[in-house]
């Protein structure tokens, strides 16, 4: 029998980082921020495993993409890597990288046999003026109390129910926050939760949205069989 040494294609150490992707870098779209994360880790001299076949490409992957405009907190990539890293040093070899507005807070190797990440609920927040609070609290009496939210999204046939992936949703003194349920079967999105509360023209007037957590099933057997 041939001993055979693994290509670096081949060898495969997955590791999880939190990220935050902040201030003008949250104008650029999902596939340009892949790419940036995919250019600093050459950079940074790090060794990408490879899928094979005639167009290999590196194997990273974000569980929740996050649409332009939003800024993210606590964003969530996973990356293979065909060599053993220091994870302190692989930290610092990213973060020396990374362009101004993407940093890098959390940096953990995932065990052997692990599955990939399954998000489980993220959350939003938006500032809101002062003198809007009183409506914006209105209406999201109105809508909670609710026991649907039917609205139709453009090239979709089936309605979408706002209401029934809102795990929490509330204002303080710090503005709008809402805590979404995960689903492979149609989620709200952000923005048309603002619509509903008749709240989306605060981005045009400065106030962004942020994500600010991704929170990750720490069971994905049963968040899979769960989602399907």
């Amino acid at each position: 029998m041939n001993n055979v040494t693994p290509t670096p294609a081949l060898i495969r150490h997955r590791v999880r980082a939190r990220f935050a992707k902040q201030g003008d870098l949250r104008f650029i779209g999902h596939h340009d921020l892949a790419r940036t994360v995919e250019r600093l880790l050459r950079r940074a001299g790090v060794q990408l495993s490879m899928t094979e076949g005639f167009h290999p490409r590196a194997r990273l992957g974000f569980p929740l993409a996050l649409a332009v405009g939003i800024a993210g907190d606590e964003e969530v990539v996973e990356l293979d890597l065909a060599e053993e890293v220091d994870i302190a040093r692989l930290t610092e070899q990213l973060q020396a990288q990374a362009p101004p507005g993407l940093s890098f807070r959390d940096v953990q190797l995932v065990p052997e046999g692990t599955r990939k990440a399954v998000v489980e609920s993220f959350e939003f927040r938006l500032p809101l003026p002062a003198e809007r609070r009183t409506a914006a609290g209105g209406k999201v009496a109105e809508f909670l109390a609710a026991t649907a939210w039917p609205i139709r999204r453009a090239g979709r046939r089936a309605e979408l129910d706002l209401r029934a992936s809102i795990l929490e949703l509330t204002i303080d003194d710090a503005g709008l926050h809402m805590r979404l349920a995960f689903s492979h079967d149609g989620m709200p999105r952000p923005r048309e939760i603002l619509e509903a509360l008749e709240l989306a023209d605060l981005e045009q007037q400065g106030f962004h949205l942020t994500r600010t957590a991704v929170v990750l099933c720490e069971d994905t057997t049963v968040c899979t069989t769960q989602a399907s």
